[in-house]
């Protein structure tokens, strides 16, 4: 069985569709990532799946129990991490712990190792006595996930958990994810950082409330079979980029760092030359054009706009 089942689960608020139709599944032990800007829909999606949030239509099963007639339950078997640090920042280290292991009925023995294992994972021993506030983002956001999984649920929601955090403690937080995948959790994650999503078993690409792609890393970059990406390196990434926009063979360009990607449908020695050749005739000066492999930044632009 399915950890998490979903089947055209859809949340309006008004008139306004912030999850629509939505249908994927999460295999028991895999990190899946659900990839998508700010205002995806991401979020919502996570608060039903939580219990959080009543859908307006669809069903979604969280280890076999349904959503929306036993949220309840739901919340029993599962770990969650918000958006936002959900720690008291006025209570020190150890009294968050305290209180996560009263919430989930822990005491004795079994709590005192559980709060040893959240003190470990988090390098947080010695600082037991430090008020929450006073840590940075990336101890907080150990400390949540430790207070999370206190427990020891078997599925894990984790709703951007490293937003705001420095690159060295996403780095730290997301060999603790792999290490829960190792034991077996299984571990939802929503995220709008593509090298976070390449962590992940597979990954859904939500957008504007809708599933635009699902896959793992390797078949979403599939998508781009019959057609080549070229790399521009030219004198003006910008210039070059309007240019080259709505050209003959040329499906689309964006901008890729200080290059640009065009994605063109003709054989790449023929797209190469027509590009070099059109670039020219508008006097953009041109350094390198040179095909490269799909990345997932090339996969998410694909399938957020497409034709774009």
């Amino acid at each position: 069985m399915n950890a998490i089942e979903v089947s055209n689960l859809t949340r309006t608020f008004g008139s306004f569709v912030a999850v629509d139709h939505v249908s994927f599944d999460v295999r028991r032990g895999e990190v899946f990532g659900f990839l998508g800007s700010n205002g995806a829909g991401k979020s919502t999606t996570i608060r039903m799946l939580c219990g959080l949030l009543k859908p307006t239509s669809g069903s979604a099963r969280v280890d076999g129990v349904e959503v929306s007639t036993d949220p309840e339950g739901v919340k029993r078997r599962i770990g969650y991490m918000s958006q936002r640090f959900s720690l008291y920042e006025q209570l020190t280290v150890d009294q968050n712990i305290r209180f996560f292991g009263g919430i989930y009925g822990l005491s004795g023995t079994a709590f005192d190792a559980r709060r040893e294992f959240v003190l470990q994972m988090a390098g947080l021993r010695g600082r037991e006595k430090t008020k929450t506030a006073d840590l940075s983002g990336g101890w907080r956001q150990r400390l949540a996930l430790g207070c999370a999984i206190l427990h020891e649920p078997k599925i894990v929601f984790l709703d951007e958990p490293t937003g705001g955090v420095d690159p060295v403690s996403r780095r730290h937080f997301w060999t603790l994810i792999d290490r829960l995948a190792d034991d077996g959790v299984t571990v939802l994650v929503t995220t709008h950082y593509l090298d976070e999503a390449e962590h992940c078993n597979r990954i859904a690409i939500i957008h504007a409330g809708k599933m635009a792609a699902l896959g793992s890393t390797s078949e979403l970059k599939a998508l781009f079979k019959g057609r080549s990406i070229l790399e521009i390196q030219s004198d003006d990434a910008v210039q070059a980029m309007r240019v080259l926009d709505g050209a003959d063979g040329v499906q689309k360009t964006s901008i890729f760092g200080t290059a640009v990607h065009a994605v063109v449908t003709a054989a790449v020695p023929e797209a190469t030359r027509m590009l070099r050749d059109r670039l020219s005739s508008h006097g953009v000066g041109l350094r390198t054009i040179e095909p490269v492999q799909p990345s997932l930044e090339d996969v998410f632009l694909d399938v957020v706009a497409p034709g774009a």
